[in-house]
């Protein structure tokens, strides 16, 4: 029975205290004045009266009620109904205005005070219980009596109310006398009368209509939304202008939480004075005022539900974990079943009459039956994870979380576990974790209904029609008799409410008659006799068992039958000392050993050979053994939520082996690196299940007399089962009361003597696997701190730690870096930490816990003793037989560093080799890593039997390491490796290796010592190529000025000059291609021609003597040969000769003002600038570029004699200077003035020397333009304008789409014409797509300044550096400001690729798939762009402009794209010398930084390895798979370079510029060593000597077109992903040392030669991608033919050509047989056309006819060339090749080639045509191997044939006999054969076909 009211309060407001103007309410008269015992009076009832303020107003209010809730210190909820009226009064403020206390500031106040006005008055009842309804009629009831002046006494009515009592409860089937519990009604004494229902069940909350309303007022989403937060702690704040609104939303949210029930804050009406509650750190639920909305804006972890808007707030730093699916949608579904049952039928033809939602009352009881359903579905099979670890006295019961997610499958799923570690579910446990209690609707539901909940969840009829079984269970708890409705109170009278004068105020009661009534009413029930209500327990049921419903559901990981068979067939090998099948069956039980399944069944089949707690091993057992206990417990998590390492715990005590005297080493020192011995949860789980167990068998002993008996009665027909813990605790919790006080004593004392020795226990097993064997060097918890472990406890109850060891235990690391003494420090610490924990919530006595903590160091040190002897011992064991380590092949002049350490080579992300993607597993593998002073080699065999006898290797250049990173790997197949590295290097490898066991910690962080300082050396001259055979000796930096003068310089220079004065000065091999006849006599000039230095040269700059003396000359020819002058010659840019005259015809000259790098240190010693420019001016210009690299021509166009300029960037000041407006005003003092005239003064003669100029007179229109140069180009060229102003805006990003067509009235106009240079400016494209460019003022423009006009020089520059220049309309070059990628850009991109190229681990996420990660890296944009910038400038440079790059210092993207404009112009550098000299000239003479951007020493670590050279050589082999008949060298060449630029190798790449070389002597050395002719200096001469023994650099396709010009597509869909990235080769290592090749060869042929006994080998030879070289074991067709041929010249003992000469003979005859030919045979082009499966592709700009295709001889020469007729200029079209192919089966009556006219304007054109009889078709194609008909003519359709004449535009030098006529019913078709023999042949042909189709 329980108090209906504890006190009554009249809460009024008080005049006479105003705190900082507001008003204040004070408690004026409380019912009783002393505090109940068991209730005490809560605090601060006058604020929730009033909870927006106390305020006085002008007009009476309604009288208003809501009741607000008060949480006290215990926790006890407080429920206060609120009765608020308004009583007059005169204003205050009046009379203190009448009493001349007014302030001064009154006066101001416009508003006139009223003369009455009203204050409020509460009548407040506080009461534990919630009963809204009774207490809103009780306080009705009292405010009428007051306000009607009834008859009945104020103190009566309150004496009433406050000694009612009712019931808290009733019973589960009430009976009579218990209806009348259930049934109380009560009366005040006014002539009311209220019938007051209590629930049947008082552990259901009462929610009337609260949940219903909720859900109306916010939606289900919403509502869902709040019901996860509060789940999952987050902070929810309710808003609302109706107080009652909010109380009734906050029961409701409650109310659909059960069972869980809330723990923090609850305030469903908060004051505006406590507004600052909402800052608290803690979750809560609390309700506020709308009033307050604007103060609660500000909070930003709060989620704000709007109940009057209907809205939820969700801050964007809150997540809000949501229901796990399917769970959630079926929760929606059945959630708007209730709430709108039309949604269901609302589709139907003829819906039924009724669906109407049932009445608010019933649908509350409907959604939270909903909830109820889902409570059961979450947490169906909790009570399998209860651990019961004290039954007595109190029942002490843990929940097992790991356990439950695990056999649910839910481990990943947030909401679930945020919810399992809330303190919501620690008070379910406690409450509902007991096995012997009263039960209630959950109980049951979670218990016996999961099966039917499982059965139904698919189908929503079912599960509504079990929801409204629920929903009428909860109503009928709360409404028991809802027929009943007695209610009978008076209410105010409608005058009385209306009438505001007639109100008297709230009288003062009189306190001792109302304290007369609660004192009688007290004594009565002190003499009345005790109600006791006996309390129903009964033993909770279990429901079905958790791991029976997974099972069901399917959700275990599928472990196939055969799997499990392997598993146990190996461990009874094993067993059975069959140590060789063990051995096969290894690698396919480790794979098995993924699955859960497979690893129970290990730990079930092992099980079996434990007996008595011991299993003793021989050496090869254990092994086995411990090999696969490692691999299972590799994949448990931290949580072991399956529990595995559970299972596996008393397994790893239990396996041993003898080592010798008496020394045993168990399992558990062989498997201690596992995450989840460091774990506290799993300890606590692991002590608590044991625990359990060990209690269970205490009673299990205990009740095998007659107490065994009753239980098995109560048991029924399952007591032949297995009792559980919690039912055996029931048993003994139901036999408690009944038990003597000795004998409940001596129960308790036995459990806590259980739990104190299992606690003893586990202090030894945790010391088992926390101490490691070799405590000297640990690797137990290296990536772990333990200073943590108290968030992953899964424990509830607050831990004690004892006082000794809690001080420095949280700021405890771990035990990396400790001593031996440190590491047992932390174990003891850790130990009693979990000690501390557990023995606290098992009630052990605190002498027992004292005790714990002096034996735990005790137990620690003994076993550190015995690990010490185990340690020692195993030492002396032989080792295990491993594999033979390999040595590797070494190149000449490379020696090992370190000897081979043994490792592990770890699979990384690459699946190729792992077996995943079939094929056999070659990682891991098994063997020694090597350091050599020039590479870092692993070679070793794969670990998996089936393949080991396979080598494996993988390498890569030491100077190519990029990362080195250490790592902590885990192997499945063997014991745990102590350490591991990562290596990554940027020749796209990673080396993932685990040290063995053998390799001792000081071996291996010496390895990574010599690594680093072989990859960083001090100097250049400590790299490879330079200490190549000095005895891995490495080289001291030489001491060396920075600012080293000239004269060191020229002593350099004398040097080099001494060792070549007396060599014979040798030519270059010839730099023409070999089809360029007409280039012969040009060579012979070159030849002749006696190169030295012109004498005419700054005096200023020379600091030996003024005139180059004779020695110097020859050093002279040195530089000469090295500045590529001979290119500059063959490009026509200028000549070095003798006399001091030189033609001023050329417009270009030599300069040699840098020959002593005294103008720019970067640049070569002689440049190409403008004739009639002296170096005077050079000096002055050089200094407003960055770096001095002021613009110097690099290669001049053949036909538009345009030129290619370089240059750096200009300076901030130099920007400024050279773009300002002559006559505008400028800050730039007047010095600055003279370097920006000279350089404009450049400019002009660089303009000056284009023919194009002097032609137009210095005035280039277009028309002027389009006569002078269409005579000698293509008449496509006529189209090619539009392209170049696509092309532009391509390049400068604008987005406008240009015309296809030329507009005539379009400007030409510079840049300059809008007056000012903005960074970014798109009329550039504007012009050069032929369109109108407004003046920036909207007028027209101006035609007397700007004629149509293009710019005869365009400088590229950088978008950034171009601001806010002015230029000069009359100057005639254009700027295109383009925004250049950045080196840092290209760094982070060039990082992110290789991770995608070469990941370190696998990922099967989608979002980190090789494409994404590829998309992500940015590569291909950045090939795009310079692609794009480098095909915009070759457009320029064929329309006649010249192009000047200047970006960036000059030495990244602008040798980029200046080399590859060459490379797409010229087709000379599409050759090896060409190529080479590109190389050479652009890169290597023009400083592009290969030390700085390879990082190759210690001073450029920091910057990090840059690709700009990489970049370049993946443009060049973009170009050369979209013409791949333009290029003489192979795909393999770039790889091949791209490779050894990064080795440092060779010399050739290494150093920053030319002046670097000289001055360390490299520049003008020997080609090779003469003691030593194996070691290779530069990589050209490598390059040319393996090209003579091999084709391997060589493209067989290389077919080129005369002056060929390669517009390749850039659009990122046309790259491709070089397959250098991701290629390769296990067998062998990277294929780009050929030494090593030759070697291997060699070993391989002595090993053959060994005789072998064993059965005849196969031919057969299966090719593996990543392992075999495909190039080697699977050549092309040429290269195998070219090989059998040697092979049989050496049979045949004939002397072998080398295959150049073959080549070459072999094409010369197919050229001949071609050209005696008309029609070539197809037998005779099988060999040239073997390899022609790719397409030459001249991409024109505007193509003239689509479907016009050349047609190809043996991809040399045009299908028209081979006739007769010669063609006048070649067409650049689009020209596809196919595999040629025989077309035979088609009826060919008659063929060959015609030339047809074309439509309209359309030129003739040759076609290759076939007359076929069978089909009467007349068909073309455009040559004669093509596939793909053109066009059909068909013969049933043709009149007439005639005899034809010359048409315009016909083939000239062709008889007129030759020409027909052929009229259809459609057209007339005009054709031409190639004489008159043929015109007549075709026409007889015809004319027959036709007659015999008639």
């Amino acid at each position: 029975m329980a108090r209906l009211a504890d006190y009554f309060v009249v809460v009024g407001y008080d005049l006479d205290n105003r705190v900082e103007g507001e008003g204040q309410g004070r408690i004026l008269q409380r019912f009783p004045e002393k505090d109940w015992e068991d209730s005490p009076f809560p605090q601060g009832v006058e604020l929730f009266c009033q909870p927006s303020g106390w305020q006085l107003v002008p007009e009476r209010h309604p009288a208003s009620f809501f009741v607000a809730v008060l949480t006290d210190i215990n926790s006890e909820r407080h429920y206060c109904a609120c009765f608020t009226f308004w009583e007059s009064l005169d204003n205050p403020q009046l009379k203190k205005n009448k009493a001349g206390e007014a302030d001064e500031a009154d006066e101001d106040l416009a508003v006139i005070q009223p003369a009455k006005v009203f204050a409020p008055k509460s009548l407040v009842l506080v009461s534990r219980l919630d009963y809204t309804e009774a207490f809103r009629n009780c306080l009705g009831l009292i405010y009428t009596i007051h306000v009607d002046g009834l008859s009945t006494t104020l103190e009566t009515v309150i004496g009433n109310l406050l000694t009612c009592v009712i019931p808290i409860a009733g019973g589960s089937q009430p009976s009579h006398e218990e209806r009348e519990e259930s049934l109380r009604t009560i009366t005040l004494g006014a002539g009311d009368r209220q019938v007051i229902q209590t629930p049947i069940n008082d552990s259901l909350p009462v929610s009337g209509c609260s949940v219903a309303q909720l859900f109306r007022q916010l939606g289900i989403v919403n509502v869902l939304y709040l019901f996860c937060a509060a789940l999952t702690e987050h902070k929810i704040l309710f808003l609302s202008s109706s107080y009652q609104r909010l109380t009734d939303a906050c029961r409701g949210l409650l109310a659909i939480m059960f069972p869980l029930k809330y723990s923090f804050t609850y305030v469903p009406i908060l004051p505006g004075k406590l507004l600052e509650v909402l800052s608290t750190p803690t979750p809560f639920i609390i309700g506020v005022n709308s009033f307050f909305r604007s103060e609660t804006q500000e909070l930003l972890d709060v989620i704000i539900a709007d109940l009057d808007g209907g809205t939820i707030t969700i801050p964007e730093c809150v997540h809000i974990s949501l229901l796990p699916e399917p769970l959630l949608q079926q929760t929606q579904t059945a959630l708007s079943m209730v709430l709108d049952p039309e949604l269901e039928v609302a589709d139907r033809a003829f819906p039924p009459q009724s669906t109407q939602p049932s009445a608010l009352k019933i649908q509350d009881k409907e959604i939270r039956a909903v909830f109820l359903w889902l409570f059961a579905r979450l947490f169906q099979g909790y009570r399998w994870c209860l651990h019961i670890i004290r039954i007595h006295p109190e029942p002490v019961i843990r929940f097992h979380k790991a356990a439950f997610l695990g056999h649910r499958a839910l481990t990943e799923d947030d909401f679930l576990t945020k919810v399992l570690d809330g303190m919501a579910f620690a008070g379910f446990v406690s409450e509902r974790g007991p096995p012997y209690r009263a039960t209630d609707l959950f109980d049951d539901l979670v218990a016996n209904q999961v099966e039917r909940i499982r059965q139904e969840e698919a189908c929503p009829r079912k599960v509504m029609n079990h929801i409204k079984e629920l929903a009428e269970q909860l109503f009928k708890n709360e409404n028991p008799y809802p027929a009943v409705a007695m209610h009978k109170v008076q209410r105010p009278s409608e005058t009385s409410q209306n009438t505001s004068q007639s109100q008297t105020t709230f009288p003062v009661l009189d306190e001792v008659s109302v304290q007369l009534f609660i004192d009688h009413a007290a004594a009565k029930l002190k003499n009345a006799p005790p109600v006791v209500k006996a309390e129903v327990k009964s033993m909770v049921p279990s429901g079905p068992p958790l791991g029976d419903v997974v099972d069901r559901n399917s959700t275990v990981m599928a472990n196939s039958a055969r799997r499990l068979e392997v598993v146990r067939n190996c461990i009874t090998y094993i067993f059975e000392n069959k140590m060789l099948e063990a051995k096969k069956l290894m690698p396919a039980v480790l794979r098995a050993l993924k699955g859960r399944t497979a690893r129970v069944c290990l730990t079930q089949e092992l099980n079996q050979h434990v007996l008595q707690n011991r299993a003793v091993l021989d050496d090869q057992q254990f092994d086995y053994i411990v090999r696969m206990m490692n691999c299972t417990l590799q994949d448990c998590s931290h949580m072991d939520e399956h529990g595995i390492a559970a299972a596996l715990l008393p397994l790893i005590t239990a396996f041993c082996r003898k080592l010798g005297a008496g020394i045993t080493q168990f399992a558990y020192s062989c498997v201690q690196e596992h995450m989840v011995w460091t774990t506290m949860q799993f300890w606590e789980a692991m002590f608590y299940s044991d625990v359990q167990n060990h209690i269970k068998a205490l009673y299990m002993e205990t009740d095998d007399g007659d107490q065994l008996k009753t239980s098995g009665q109560q048991g029924g027909p399952g007591s032949k089962r297995e009792i559980s813990a919690l039912e055996l605790a029931a048993g003994q919790s139901r036999l408690w009361p009944t038990l003597s006080k000795e004998l409940q004593m001596e129960r308790v004392q036995k459990e806590e003597s259980t739990v104190f020795s299992q606690a003893i226990h586990y202090a030894n097993r945790m010391s088992y696997l926390l101490l490691p064997l070799d405590t000297s060097k640990n690797r137990l918890l290296r990536s772990t701190g333990l200073g943590d472990v108290e968030s992953v406890s899964n424990s509830y109850v607050t831990n004690s730690i004892a006082g000794s060891m809690a001080e420095s235990y949280d700021t405890e690391s771990g035990f990396e870096d400790a001593e031996s003494s440190d590491v047992a420090n932390s174990v003891v610490r850790f130990i009693n930490r979990f000690v501390d924990k557990v023995c606290n919530e098992s009630g052990v006595t605190n002498e027992h816990l004292k005790a714990l903590h002096t034996m735990i160091p005790d137990i620690v040190q003994m076993h550190i003793e015995t690990l010490d002897a185990v340690h020692r011992e195993s030492k002396r064991l032989p080792p295990i037989q491993k594999p033979k380590l390999l040595r590797p092949t070494l190149l000449p002049g490379e020696e090992l560093v370190m000897d081979g350490m043994r490792v592990h080579l770890i699979p990384d992300g690459r699946d190729e080799s792992t077996g995943q993607m079939g094929g056999p597993p070659l990682l891991p593998a098994e063997g020694a890593i090597f350091l050599t002073t020039y590479r870092l080699i692993f070679k070793g065999t794969p670990t998996d039997p089936l393949v080991g006898e396979q080598i494996v290797t993988r390498s890569f250049p030491i100077a190519s390491l990029t990362k080195e990173k250490r790592i902590s790997v885990t192997l499945s197949m063997d014991q745990f490796v102590q350490e591991g590295l990562q290596l990554r290097s940027c020749t796209f490898q990673l080396i993932k290796i685990a040290f063995d066991e053998e390799v001792a910690s000081d071996l291996a962080e010496g390895f990574r010592k010599h690594l680093h300082k072989l990859r960083y050396p001090q100097h250049v001259q400590g790299t490879f190529a330079f200490t190549v055979g000095q005895s891995a000796k490495m080289l001291e930096p030489k001491n060396k000025d920075k600012n080293q003068s000239l004269k060191t310089l020229s002593k350099n220079l004398m040097k080099s000059a001494k060792r070549t004065i007396n060599r014979q000065y040798v030519t270059r091999k010839k730099y023409s291609p070999p089809n360029w006849e007409n280039r012969s006599s040009f060579q012979s000039e070159l030849d002749e021609d006696e190169i030295s230095v012109s004498e005419e040269v700054d005096q200023s700059a020379l600091t030996l003597s003024s005139t180059i003396r004779s020695s110097d000359r020859q050093t002279m020819s040195n530089v000469v040969e090295r500045a590529c002058c001979r290119d500059y010659q063959r490009l026509g840019l200028g000549t070095l000769s003798n006399s001091l005259t030189r033609s001023n015809n050329e417009p270009f000259r030599i300069s040699t003002i840098n020959r002593m790098y005294t103008v720019c240190r970067s640049y070569p010693g002689l440049l190409i600038v403008p004739q009639n420019i002296p170096d005077s001016t050079i000096h002055r210009i050089c200094r407003c570029y960055r770096q001095n690299r002021f613009p110097v021509v690099c290669w001049r166009h053949s036909r538009t004699k345009a030129v290619l300029l370089r240059s750096a960037g200009l300076h901030a000041k130099g920007v400024v200077s050279f773009f300002k407006s002559p006559n505008a005003p400028t800050a730039v003092p007047s010095q600055a003035d003279s370097p920006s005239l000279e350089q404009e003064k450049y400019l002009q003669a660089i303009i000056s020397s284009m023919p194009s100029y002097s032609e137009s007179s210095g005035r280039n229109t277009l028309s002027g333009f389009t006569s002078t140069h269409m005579n000698t180009s293509d008449s496509s060229d006529k189209l090619r304008q539009p392209k170049i102003g696509d092309l532009m805006k391509q390049v400068l990003g604008n987005k406008e789409d240009v015309p296809g067509t030329f507009s005539r009235g379009g400007k030409w106009g510079s840049i300059r014409g809008s007056g000012r240079l903005s960074a970014y400016n798109p009329d550039v494209g504007t012009r050069l797509a032929g369109k109108e460019s407004p003046q920036p003022n909207g007028g027209p423009s101006d035609q007397l300044f700007l004629r149509q006009q293009k710019a005869y020089l365009y400088i590229i520059g950088d978008k950034a550096q171009l601001k806010g220049g002015k230029q000069d309309s009359f100057q005639q070059w254009e700027v295109i400001p383009i925004e250049v990628c950045d080196v840092r850009q290209v760094k982070n991109s060039f990082k992110k690729l290789v991770k995608a190229c070469v990941p370190s681990s696998p990922n099967c996420d989608p979002s980190t798939s090789f494409l994404r990660l590829l998309e992500d890296s940015e590569w291909m944009p950045l090939l795009h762009r310079v692609l794009q910038v480098s095909v915009l400038v070759v457009e320029l440079l064929d329309t006649g402009s010249s192009v000047m790059v200047s970006l960036e210092d000059g030495w990244d993207v602008t040798t980029q794209v200046v080399s590859l404009v060459q490379l797409l112009c010229d087709p000379y550098y599409r050759t090896f010398d060409g190529f080479r000299l590109l190389v050479e000239k652009e890169w290597l003479s023009f400083g592009h930084r290969f030390s700085h951007r390879g990082a190759q020493t210690l001073g450029s670590q920091s910057s990090g390895f840059t690709p700009i050279f990489l970049q370049f050589l993946d443009c060049v082999h973009q170009i050369h798979l979209q013409f791949p008949m333009e290029f003489e060298f192979s795909q393999y060449y770039l790889k091949f370079l791209a490779y050894h630029y990064v080795s440092n190798r060779f010399r050739t790449f290494l150093l920053d510029s030319d002046y670097d070389r000289i001055e360390l002597g490299v520049l003008y050395e020997e080609k090779a060593d003469r003691k030593n002719p194996q070691v290779w200096k530069s990589v050209w001469d490598y390059v040319d000597r393996l090209n003579k023994k091999t084709p391997i650099f060589y493209n067989y396709m290389f077919s080129p077109e005369d002056e060929e010009v390669l517009r390749p597509y850039t659009f990122i869909s046309n790259l491709k992903v070089w397959d250098f990235f991701l290629e390769e080769t296990l067998s062998e290592g990277p294929s780009y040392d050929w030494e090593l090749k030759g070697r291997q060869e060699r070993e391989a042929e002595e090993m053959a030669e060994k005789p072998d006994t064993s059965a005849p080998k196969s031919q057969r030879h299966t090719v593996w991608p990543c392992y075999d070289n495909m190039n080697k074991v699977l050549p092309d067709a040429i290269t195998k033919l070219l090989q059998d041929l040697q092979s049989l010249e050496a049979e045949l003992g004939q002397t072998s050509d080398k295959w150049k000469d073959t080549w070459d003979k072999i094409k010369t005859t197919q050229r001949t047989e071609t050209k005696l030919e008309s029609k070539p045979s197809f037998s005779s082009s099988l060999l040239m056309s073997s390899n022609l499966g790719h397409q030459r592709r001249s991409q024109g700009v505007c193509l003239q006819e689509s479907g016009v295709r050349s047609s190809i001889n043996l991809g040399l020469d045009c299908e028209a060339r081979a006739t007769s007729t010669p063609v006048t200029s070649r067409q650049s079209t689009s020209t596809f090749y196919s595999q040629f192919q025989s077309t035979e089966s088609e009826n060919r009556s008659f063929e060959g080639v015609l030339y047809k006219k074309g439509a309209l304007l359309k030129p003739w054109r040759p076609r290759w045509f076939v007359l076929d009889k069978t089909k009467h078709q007349l068909r073309y194609y455009d040559y004669r191997q093509d596939k793909e008909c053109k066009g059909v003519i068909d013969l049933c359709e043709v009149e007439t044939i005639t005899a034809g004449t010359p048409a315009l535009g016909a083939p000239k030098n062709i008889e007129e006999k030759a020409f027909f006529d052929l009229k259809t019913t459609r057209r007339v078709y005009n054709f031409c054969a190639q004489d008159g023999t043929n015109g007549q042949l075709w026409m007889d042909s015809i004319q027959s076909c036709l007659s015999d189709e008639t």
